[in-house]
């Protein structure tokens, strides 16, 4: 039987709510931080959130250096993901979280992606950082050198793996996520542009970016240009408090945007975990690429690419029955920016407009002189402004705007005042006609009762 939605559900509404997890760590100790994931996401839980993401490698520790390379680590880091698995049987939350896997010969950063028990799929790194402070090109092999498409982890087989993998949610298709993974991003034509090409929605880096002076700043405008260029939402999880400072510092970053919009973002600097929660918009988000045509063009272009991806179904159940409000905020005036400073640069900028397309259209007309009706409401009085800057940007006196105040049935005393004081004010030249006695006169001549006439007996 089929159940009715809740309307006070945030699932209702083809919206999804998102976590991104900073948790403690400690350097090459898989069982300390498999317990502080499993305690984040149990709190993700809590707060209903349907995917939750953790920090770069934050099963051993990003921070390990060549500790990377011994077999105990490995071994240690698959104990700790069985730990993970199996406290995710009871928790409906599909989990991403990093950790160090030995394929092969070879040795991968990696993101795991996890539901209810289930191993979903593995993203390997797809570059790999190897200037100034960075040399993971020292213990890790790009993705490009991976032989399989498939592997085996935890007891589990037939596990898909690559960096071509979309993950798409059955009860909520227009839930489509991609995982890249920290020095995607920063590369000219991340991995993330193309697969929102091919569809996602979500896009989700798991990075270790260590902390300097100014950084912050930059991972924001790279975040939401992301997910700005690619309508998409972007949530960003970072290492924090417990890596190693022998030659880098932390500040555990991390964000959620949505179209190019801030939803969320930690503190940066805490000696404690943190997660955060959005609610993302997925309906916004498919309207929003239905409209701009050229996303469609473009994917047409990259068909070759787009159509490479691999899509994995995941049967992720969705409460749309139970109370579930958003979390999130709208503006009873969305067009209206509640930020005093942000409202004041706003209108400057409408203003600025209108003055350079009135500008532009005076200077194509070959216009002198301009005329405007002012009734002494707000709407004639920002055009008479409109109209006064203009003149100034040509270098004409105010006198060439033409004032016309035009007072009439419903015309009051205390808005005819304040047309002729900003008219003074401004230095434009008045032009005051009664217009009451010519629409009488029109009455009359249509046959129309008014006030003290009388209907025509013809």
């Amino acid at each position: 039987m089929k159940t009715t939605p809740n309307f006070l559900n945030l699932h209702s509404h083809d919206f999804v709510r998102i976590a991104v997890a900073t948790p403690l760590v400690q350097v090459a100790d898989p069982a300390f931080n498999a317990d502080q994931t499993i305690a984040l996401l149990k709190e993700a839980v809590e707060r209903n959130a349907l995917v939750t993401i953790f920090p770069e490698l934050g099963l051993s520790a990003w921070s390990c250096d060549d500790l990377l390379q011994q077999q105990v680590l490995f071994d240690a880091c698959q104990t700790a993901l069985k730990l993970v698995l199996a406290a995710s049987c009871d928790l409906p939350s599909i989990v991403v979280l990093g950790l160090p896997l030995q394929i092969g010969d070879l040795l991968f950063n990696c993101a795991t992606i996890l539901y209810r028990g289930n191993i979903l799929g593995v993203v390997p790194k797809t570059y790999l950082p190897n200037y100034r402070e960075f040399y993971e090109g020292r213990q890790f092999a790009p993705r490009d050198f991976a032989l399989k498409d498939d592997i085996e982890l935890c007891g589990q087989s037939s596990i898909p793996f690559g960096n071509r993998l979309l993950f798409e949610i059955d009860e909520q298709p227009l839930l489509r996520f991609y995982v890249e993974i920290s020095e995607d991003l920063w590369v000219p034509i991340p991995p993330s542009s193309v697969v929102a090409l091919a569809g996602a929605t979500l896009l989700i880096n798991l990075s270790a970016s260590n902390a300097t002076i100014g950084k912050a700043d930059y991972r924001r405008q790279l975040v939401c240009g992301q997910s700005a260029r690619c309508l998409a939402a972007y949530a960003y999880s970072a290492a924090g408090s417990g890596e190693s400072t022998t030659d880098l510092a932390w500040d555990g970053h991390g964000m959620i945007y949505e179209n190019g919009t801030a939803l969320a973002e930690t503190h940066r600097f805490l000696d404690t975990a943190q997660l955060i929660t959005a609610d993302v918009d997925l309906d916004r988000l498919s309207a929003e690429r239905m409209r701009q045509t050229s996303v469609g063009q473009s994917a047409q272009r990259h068909r070759d690419q787009c159509t490479a991806f691999r899509t994995i179904r995941v049967d992720a159940a969705i409460d749309r029955k139970s109370h579930l409000p958003l979390q999130r905020s709208y503006d009873r005036f969305p067009y209206v920016p509640s930020d005093p400073a942000t409202l004041d640069a706003r209108c400057r900028e409408a203003c600025e407009i209108q003055v350079q397309g009135l500008v532009t259209r005076m200077r194509a007309a070959g216009v002198e002189k301009l005329v405007i009706g002012v009734s002494g409401g707000l709407d004639s009085a920002q055009a008479l402004l409109v109209c006064v800057a203009a003149m100034e940007m040509m270098h004409r006196p105010c006198s060439h705007v033409i004032a016309c105040m035009l007072p009439g049935f419903a015309t009051s005393e205390r808005t005819a005042s304040l047309a002729r004081q900003l008219i003074g004010t401004l230095g434009c030249q008045v032009n005051e006609i009664d217009i009451r006695p010519a629409c009488m006169q029109m009455l009359k001549d249509i046959d129309h009762p008014f006030p003290g006439g009388k209907r025509s007996t013809m």
